[in-house]
């Protein structure tokens, strides 16, 4: 079954070193719901953008590589049939609800988690 991403876009992460676990519970039960169908394979939330270091080919600065009101707060990997389903998959993402975010599915191409073995 094919890999898709799920990009999570928001105004800012929830995930700052302060975050309660109420103002995590929403996103925290959309992934065990995706942990208890057995489709997600692997996720990572982000730290709020001003943890970001940008590196480019003549400077090192401190925030997102991009200035923007919405930036990656997040992924998440799923096995879905095909692009339909995982659209299907993708709305259910608490991120869609709101004014402000929104998530990206694309297709992986390749890659997978890497080991020490290999």
């Amino acid at each position: 079954m094919p890999d898709f991403a799920i990009l999570i876009y928001a105004d800012e992460s929830l995930h700052a070193l302060e975050a309660s676990e109420s103002d995590l519970e929403e996103n925290d039960q959309h992934a065990r719901d995706l942990q208890t169908s057995g489709s997600m394979s692997l996720a990572y939330a982000l730290t709020p953008r001003a943890s970001a270091i940008s590196l480019r080919h003549d400077s090192t600065t401190a925030g997102p590589f991009v200035q923007a009101d919405q930036f990656v707060a997040g992924f998440y990997v799923i096995q879905a049939p095909d692009l339909d389903a995982a659209i299907a998959v993708a709305r259910l993402n608490p991120a869609v609800r709101t004014s402000t975010g929104g998530v990206e599915v694309r297709p992986v191409h390749s890659g997978g988690i890497i080991t020490k073995d290999q």
